[in-house]
């Protein structure tokens, strides 16, 4: 069985916590082997008054950010999951879910309590500006 469904339903709760202003971040981490992409990190930013996502590709040597409407983002994601990346990790201010592919390629989402008391300085800034 493909991941991918598991994880359009894991971008479903990304685009939810975007609308409802309870977005923090995102990551993707913990990669297969030793990889020169070491993690790459999703925030919300405003730029002349319109919402994009900000996705910056760490790498061993360098960092890489690129700016993407919500549903290119998830084009630009989605390809990374299961190489090399094996978990992705939403933090709200309502709770932590978290993308994970097993051994064999399963994908699940778990809930956990939040880390995060506040939401992202732009999801704040949006809920401010009643955007």
């Amino acid at each position: 069985m493909s991941f991918q469904p598991v994880f359009a339903e894991f971008w479903e709760k990304v685009k939810e916590s975007i609308a409802n202003k309870t977005y923090a971040k995102l990551t993707l981490a913990k990669t297969i082997g030793d990889t020169d992409l070491k993690n790459m990190y999703v925030r919300p930013v405003l730029n002349d008054g319109v919402f994009s996502l900000s996705i910056t590709a760490r790498y061993k040597t360098e960092e890489i950010e690129s700016f993407h409407t919500l549903d290119e983002a998830y084009i630009v994601l989605a390809p990374y999951m299961n190489n090399p990346f094996l978990t992705a990790l939403l933090f709200t201010t309502e709770n932590d879910i978290t993308f994970k592919l097993n051994k064999k390629r399963v994908g699940t989402i778990i809930e956990q309590a939040p880390t995060f008391k506040n939401a992202s300085d732009v999801i704040l800034e949006m809920k401010e500006r009643g955007m």
